[in-house]
């Protein structure tokens, strides 16, 4: 996939006052770690607002916090770079790279005991061989993040100088070296948004929000998920929340109050980079999402999502049993990988549709995904927003999802697909075999993929995101 090429700036004075507001305010895109192929959605959706960002004229760095060698951080970076979803590897920088190459910063806010805590702790070391710091393992605890078990710090000469208080000490420590006082963070993991709510500095604070806040059944009186539970306690000291659906922000407001400063901004997708250019690249002969849109029959299905036990495969697997025996040629092709791969496998074999029904494992590339498509099917659970809906219809294959929140429904209720009931196995069979039989349903669900989808445009959603850093830069934290 070509990177996007950048936005050229405009000689209007609205770019120009951003260009110069975001100098004194520079960007800072905050993760836990983004590592290509590993962290699917969530890091392609990352990467791309960091790079629609600098492509709007913002200066923006990107910043992890992960663990791992400064080798494979930096061989990240330079594949971010290759896939044309990072500018420029040296707008990435990690905490723990920091550390090894200039631990000054750690050292001057080392105030605490030099004596560890009643945890297992794992040794950073600079390039030298000299011990750096001691981080706590915490293990089998779901709030891990929020211990305050001292992360011991070294001097020069690697003797223990002192220590900060826990995972939040260790990260505010790092943000107040690089973040200046009137720049803005994007905090991409709700962790990482509980440990700075509190944050002693002017620096504004942008969260987003990428899942699913409820536990099941997931309908907006739901119990919520107890992860949840201390991140919506301090939500409001964030200068701006973003949610990626109007649903599942609705549905906040009323169960949370309007306290918290909220818009809704999508994750986009770049209908280019799936093979339609615009909302009126697909016409009469259009040759995208199969041969239908040309007057033959729908019969391939595809799947894109990771094989977990949330994403519900083997309910498409089970109504494609049935599928073809009503239409022998149908074919099912899954992409993605994870958990569920081996019981997914012998759920094929056991059904007999090894010929079929395949398994693909993991595609970098989404494109490579839809090409000669006729539709996806998405039988998730639950979902933050689906973008992999918005990605078929930007290639221009139709959607068959389950009814679920959040996202779906928000794109889907503009055309290009079917909803059925969350979990009725019948109804998604009846909806499939509706595709393939029905050559001018298929056509029309075919034409209506690029309206569907032009509000998930990357580049309008790019200048909402832009639009939106400029205004938070522009007045003082809530903090």
């Amino acid at each position: 996939m070509s990177p996007p090429s950048p936005r050229e700036p405009s000689s209007g004075s609205k770019f120009h006052e951003a260009r110069r507001l975001m100098t004194e305010a520079p960007c800072f895109v905050l993760a836990s770690r983004l590592i290509p192929d590993q962290d699917g959605g969530f890091a392609r959706a990352v990467m791309r607002r960091a790079y629609d960002l600098h492509s709007e004229g913002i200066d923006v760095t990107v910043l992890t916090v992960d663990p791992g060698a400064t080798a494979d951080h930096a061989e990240q970076r330079a594949e971010w770079v290759r896939r044309g979803e990072l500018h420029d590897a040296e707008r990435m920088r990690n905490l723990f790279d920091d550390a090894r190459a200039d631990a000054s910063w750690l050292r001057n806010a080392a105030t605490g005991t030099t004596v560890p805590a009643a945890v297992d702790y794992t040794d950073f070391f600079d390039a030298a061989g000299v011990r750096v710091l001691s981080l706590p393992i915490i293990a089998g605890d779901p709030r891990w993040h929020a211990s305050d078990a001292p992360v011991i710090v070294y001097d020069a000469a690697g003797e223990p100088i002192g220590s900060v208080a826990g995972f939040g000490g260790l990260y505010r420590a790092w943000l107040g070296h690089v973040v200046p006082p009137d720049g803005v963070v994007i905090v991409e993991a709700r962790q990482l948004g509980e440990l700075l709510a509190t944050w002693q500095s002017p620096a504004r604070i942008i969260h987003t929000v990428h899942t699913n806040h409820l536990e099941p059944p997931y309908t907006p009186d739901a119990p919520v998920n107890a992860l949840w539970t201390n991140w919506f306690a301090i939500a409001d000291l964030f200068d701006t929340v973003v949610w990626p659906t109007e649903a599942q922000a609705a549905d906040v407001r009323a169960r949370f109050g309007t306290a918290r400063a909220d818009v809704v901004v999508p994750n986009g997708v770049d209908s280019g980079a799936l093979g339609v250019g615009s909302a009126s690249a697909v016409g009469e002969s259009a040759s995208v999402g199969g041969v239908a849109s040309t007057g033959g029959a729908a019969r391939r299905a595809v799947m894109v999502n990771r094989l977990a036990p949330g994403k519900r495969v083997d309910h498409a697997i089970r109504a494609w049993a049935a599928v073809i025996r009503d239409v022998p040629e149908a074919r099912l092709d899954i992409f993605g990988d994870g958990p569920e791969r081996e019981r997914l496998a012998a759920l094929i074999i056991e059904l007999g549709l090894s010929e079929s029904v395949t398994l693909h494992g993991h595609v970098a590339d989404p494109a490579e995904c839809y090409r000669d498509a006729d539709f996806l099917l998405l039988t998730t659970a639950f979902e933050g927003q689906g973008l992999v809906v918005g990605e078929a219809l930007a290639a221009g294959v139709p959607v068959i999802s389950y009814d679920v929140a959040y996202g779906p429904r928000d794109v889907l209720q503009r055309g290009g697909g079917m909803l059925v009931p969350s979990g009725d196995e019948p109804a998604l069979l009846a909806a499939i075999l509706d595709v393939l039989h029905d050559s001018a349903l298929h056509a029309q669900l075919v034409a209506e993929a690029p309206s569907a989808v032009a509000p998930l445009e990357r580049r309008a959603v790019s200048r909402q995101w832009a639009d939106l850093v400029r205004s938070v830069a522009s007045r003082p934290t809530r903090r």
